[in-house]
């Protein structure tokens, strides 16, 4: 039993680490075309349907300026009054956000490859304070 709990882990953490590799901030630019119907980045960026992500890396959550977040969003808030984001919880967000927060609003499916979570991040690192 310990030895499938050990083999378990290190799965799990060779996965994380495959995920939270670093990424290329050029192609993430690329792939995030996928988001800009819903987000915005960079200088003059407001919100749209999803808040604006600049600074969001290290932001804690539905604390955009001026965006309207859901319940899923503010009940997380809440539950979490310290939750930031951070690298890795976007990393698991974009894995599938419906899984990650219960009944939010967001329609977007998911970036099933890590090496495209790992790029958008690197790409929306440049847009941090």
């Amino acid at each position: 039993m310990k030895k499938m709990i050990a083999i378990a882990s290190l799965a799990l953490l060779t996965a994380t680490g495959a995920a939270l590799a670093e990424g290329d901030a050029a192609k993430g630019e690329k792939v995030f075309n996928k988001c800009k119907a819903c987000h915005q980045v960079g200088e003059g960026a407001k919100n749209k349907v999803g808040p604006v992500l600049n600074g969001v890396i290290g932001r804690k959550i539905a604390s955009a300026e001026d965006f309207k977040y859901s319940k899923a969003f503010l009940e997380k808030a809440e539950a979490e009054p310290d939750f930031v984001w951070t690298e890795e919880a976007i990393n698991e967000y974009l894995t599938k956000p419906k899984d990650y927060i219960k009944k939010n609003k967001m329609a977007f499916a998911g970036l099933k490859k890590d090496d495209d979570r790992a790029d958008v991040i690197a790409y929306l690192k440049t847009f941090s304070e």
